[in-house]
């Protein structure tokens, strides 16, 4: 089972047994404890996994944080644990005194639901008042998993995890700042772009009516951005499901033996039909179950059918609703004895 399983599962278990867990250590033995372990430390070896791990702050001495993960016995990885109900705005401030005085690289607050991932990528040696990733265990997409497959016991490379935690920060911090403009445009980006339509002077009137068409507009912008996705989407479905019909089309065909019966019965039509058209308009095509015998190779213009295959033969003719009288025959000569229906029927075809 992969990293993606494997939390898709905790995810599962959070859900199911979250409202059982009443303490924090509770908590840390359903919850947290598995996630450790699913990134491939073993949280019953003190040489990987330290619980209760001190870390001496200040005059205070003896503070614990509930979890180090070693490398070569020097904490790279605290793990500060809360009640999966709690809120962790409240306790980012507590990882951050242990932080600073570890030499830890990263450091991790949640709650068994909530996880977020921190390092000191602004100031050496100070942990960063934001986290570089964060995520809810039950809603976890494909870049947040490949970003941690990158803490796995098996890749863990500090450095590796750096150069691109960066760049994972701050590519976060813009994303949410769009958001809150896309939802709350400010005052600055409103004056932006009210400056690149509105010729007079920016007052607080205008402001006010260009917040409102500045939500309306980026609101718009996103529907239709959706919708020409859906079409493009849609368009794409369609266009592949043509060439497998397309492709099935060929198979089918490619399964299709013309037997020496059906091409006799053909000859037997045509000879009849000469008599008042052309034999070069006269074509046939075949499919698994019958043979068509058509009118300038027009499938709506079928003359009439032959089942000559199966344990009984029949002479199929069509009426003027197209739809098909079967015969039975003992011979493929037996087409003779419809002659005149079929000459009366391509009369009919022709006008």
């Amino acid at each position: 089972m992969d990293l993606k399983d494997q939390l898709k599962q905790l995810g599962d278990r959070v859900e199911k047994l979250k409202h059982q867990i009443q303490t924090e250590e509770a908590t840390k033995n359903a919850l947290i404890m598995p996630f450790i372990q699913y990134l491939g430390y073993d949280v019953f070896n003190p040489l990987e996994v330290v619980p209760e791990f001190v870390s001496d702050i200040g005059l205070k001495k003896g503070e614990k944080i509930d979890y180090a993960i070693l490398k070569e016995g020097v904490p790279t990885i605290l793990v500060e644990c809360k009640h999966w109900a709690q809120n962790l705005n409240i306790h980012d401030g507590q990882l951050l005194r242990y932080f600073h005085v570890s030499k830890a690289k990263f450091g991790i607050l949640t709650n068994g639901i909530n996880y977020r991932f921190y390092s000191d990528l602004v100031e050496p040696n100070k942990m960063d008042e934001k986290p570089f990733l964060e995520f809810n265990i039950n809603e976890l997409r494909d870049n947040q998993i490949e970003e941690l497959k990158k803490f796995h016991k098996a890749n863990f490379n500090i450095e590796n995890i750096v150069n691109t935690a960066s760049e994972l920060k701050f590519t976060n911090e813009l994303k949410n700042l769009i958001q809150n403009e896309l939802n709350n445009p400010s005052p600055e980006i409103v004056k932006y772009f009210a400056k690149q339509v509105y010729p007079g002077i920016i007052t607080a009137k205008v402001l006010e009516q260009f917040t409102n068409l500045t939500k309306k507009s980026v609101q718009l912008h996103i529907s239709e951005l959706i919708t020409e996705r859906l079409k493009t989407a849609l368009n794409k479905e369609d266009q592949v499901a043509k060439e497998q019909e397309a492709i099935k089309i060929i198979e089918d065909k490619n399964k299709v033996e013309t037997t020496e019966d059906e091409l006799e019965a053909f000859m037997i039509v045509k000879t009849i039909l000469r008599q008042k058209i052309e034999p070069s308009r006269i074509t046939y095509r075949d499919a698994q179950s019958y043979c068509a015998i058509l009118l300038d190779d027009n499938n709506r213009k079928t003359i009439c059918r032959l089942y000559l295959n199966g344990g009984k033969k029949y002479f199929a003719l069509m009426d003027e609703q197209k739809k098909e009288i079967k015969n039975e025959i003992n011979t493929i000569d037996d087409i003779f004895n419809f002659s005149d229906d079929l000459l009366k029927y391509v009369e009919y075809l022709s006008k």
